[in-house]
């Protein structure tokens, strides 16, 4: 269609912003040149299509509205909307638009802010980054919230972020979001593109088109149902911990060098959020484990004891205290050096999580001593039994310096409410019948300081 008021054209042509003129039906009738360079259609391409259709389908609802106030006589001087380029990339327009009402026509001049608005997204992307790494409970709630961010600076709907341990040199999908629930296997990630990514700590682009430029080996790894696949590396000062992916199925976002220039930039803010919450996971870590042992220490113990009094109040329910001290341990650390005595520990903490349910809690409160708390249990047998179970289970040699360990404990028991309803009150029952199970010969368990027939041998 040849474009109308030609004598208008030939000066709105020299502009730098574009000109458009839509009739009342909503149809471009004239654009000036400058369209082309904002929106990738030539004039004669845009004249007589509807304006909405370019339109970004999420701004549409209110580009719609305020062309509506516009024909009523409300000029929009600073109105803001996203419009799809021919090449499918999004392009940010400000307009100032007005109603000529003796045309019937709505005159607009666009001006192409992408570039701003992707300034202050960026902007806000690294605010918020900072800002998640301090509010996100745990790393599975920050990689969804980076998602998030990212999400906004780009179409990321399919996301995941591969973290690189370098002690173990082991890939693991930290954060994996599929539209097609691709989901893979955290504990066997194979996943070569994202391992190339951060072997060579470089971003990595392909689509269709780019795939004969890349080797053989990472072609294969190419999904054939994919239109593009992007990955950057995650930096720190430790390396590369990691790599970000997005990635796109047919008919999707076709990402481009620029795409891949505003991950990586936006990347490092990342790696510096998760390094700080690895970092504080860690610290979280050792406050509340024994670093020998790897169990709880007596901090976190004492809140799991305090859980388990508030739900056995809560439900009228029972559960059992096991305080256990190691029979002649000085005499191993005298014997066999402080070694020797830290791998008996090591390996009496692996056997007693062998005897208890994965919801019971065994702790290291120090030195040899160590608690176990079994949750709900339905009968005060119950408790004898799994003390059974652990003397039986410790009693067979360990291999300490090449020689055979048998280990000797002993055992006090505590039941709630049968032995108290407080958190001292059971402890210190516990407490003294090891100790009284201790003082008659050790290696046996009591549930009393006092000898009864009720008590197992």
């Amino acid at each position: 269609m040849e474009q109308p008021y030609p004598q208008l054209s030939n000066f709105v042509d020299l502009m730098l912003d574009a000109v458009c003129v839509v009739d009342s039906q909503g149809r471009f009738v004239f654009v000036s040149a400058a369209c082309e360079r904002i929106f990738g259609y030539t004039p004669e391409e845009m004249i007589g299509r509807v304006m909405i259709d370019m339109v970004l389908p999420e701004d549409r609802a209110r580009t719609l509205l305020a062309a509506s106030e516009i024909i009523g006589w409300q000029p929009k001087p600073h109105f803001e909307n996203r419009y799809v380029r021919k090449d499918g990339q999004i392009v940010h327009i400000m307009w100032s638009a007005r109603w000529s009402e003796v045309d019937q026509l709505r005159i607009g001049v666009a001006r192409d802010i992408t570039e701003r608005k992707q300034s202050e997204s960026v902007q806000a992307a690294l605010y918020s980054i900072s800002e998640a790494a301090h509010a996100a409970e745990d790393l599975p709630a920050l990689f969804h919230r980076i998602h998030q961010i990212i999400g906004e600076l780009l179409p990321a709907l399919n996301f995941s972020v591969t973290l690189y341990d370098e002690k173990s040199d082991q890939l693991s999908f930290a954060y994996h979001v599929d539209e097609q629930d691709q989901a893979p296997d955290p504990q066997t990630v194979t996943d070569s593109l994202s391992a190339e990514v951060i072997r060579t700590g470089l971003p990595l682009l392909l689509t269709p088109e780019t795939l004969t430029t890349f080797p053989e080996y990472l072609r294969a790894e190419f999904d054939t149902d994919s239109l593009c696949w992007l990955g950057v590396p995650l930096h720190s000062n430790r390396g590369t911990i990691g790599a970000l992916v997005v990635k796109s199925y047919s008919g999707g976002t076709r990402y481009t060098v620029k795409d891949q220039e505003l991950l990586q930039f936006v990347s490092t803010q990342v790696a510096a959020a998760i390094e700080r919450k690895q970092l504080h996971a860690r610290l979280q870590y050792m406050a509340q484990y024994d670093q020998l042992t790897q169990l709880p220490n007596r901090g976190l113990f004492q809140d799991r004891l305090q859980t388990a009094l508030a739900m056995a109040r809560r439900e009228q329910g029972q559960f059992a205290l096991l305080y256990l001290d190691l029979d002649k341990f000085k005499q191993v650390n005298d014997t066999l050096g402080h070694a020797a005595g830290d791998q008996l520990l090591q390996e009496v903490a692996q056997r007693l999580k062998q005897c208890v349910r994965e919801t019971d809690t065994v702790a290291r409160i120090g030195g040899d001593e160590f608690l176990v708390l079994l949750h709900n249990i339905q009968l005060p047998e119950d408790a004898l039994r799994v003390a059974e179970k652990i003397h039986r289970e410790l009693s067979h040699p360990l291999n300490m310096e090449g020689q055979g360990l048998c280990t000797l404990l002993s055992i006090g028991i505590a039941l709630y409410p049968e032995h108290g309803i407080e958190e001292k009150q059971l402890l210190k029952h516990a407490d003294e019948a090891m100790y009284f199970a201790k003082r008659n010969g050790g290696n046996h368990f009591r549930t009393k300081a006092e000898p009864s027939p009720c008590d197992a041998e």
